[in-house]
């Protein structure tokens, strides 16, 4: 693994502040709810995505499949992920959905964590992808025999 100042949840203040930045960037006209999402492969590269929203609900996309599935555009490799950092507009910790969480689970590594940020990022909280979707769908789950 490549050293890099990012890793193991402790991205500076400045990293921090370009992501919140990044809240400005989602398009949310309906819930008003802004996220953005930073994801951190094994060498350091950085992935930014924001949840976009569309009048037919279901065919928006949240901040964190937003950055992941990004990442396959500039050659990121599925399963490298050492870390994801989560922000929304409301101020308080917010937890990705369950359709993320599946997703995050074959993107990052099985012992990736999930950090999520406050807005005024005073607060913080760091999970392990592992224990946030224990009984995640495996690759392997659904190939045929």
């Amino acid at each position: 693994m490549v050293f890099n100042k990012w890793f193991n949840g402790k991205i500076n203040i400045m990293k921090k502040e370009i992501l919140k930045e990044k809240l400005n960037y989602s398009y949310a006209p309906f819930s008003k709810v802004k996220v953005a999402a930073l994801a951190i492969d094994k060498n350091g590269k950085e992935y930014y995505g924001v949840n976009c929203e569309n009048a037919a609900y279901p065919s928006g996309l949240c901040a964190e499949r937003s950055a992941l599935f990004g990442s396959v555009a500039y050659g990121a490799e599925v399963g490298s992920f050492q870390e994801i950092h989560i922000i929304s507009n409301l101020n308080k910790l917010l937890y990705p959905c369950g359709a993320c969480l599946q997703v995050m689970s074959q993107f990052l590594d099985k012992n990736a964590k999930v950090i999520l940020h406050s807005t005024d990022l005073l607060e913080e909280k760091s999970f392990l992808i592992k224990d946030l979707i224990p009984g995640a769908v495996k690759p392997e789950d659904i190939m045929p025999l």
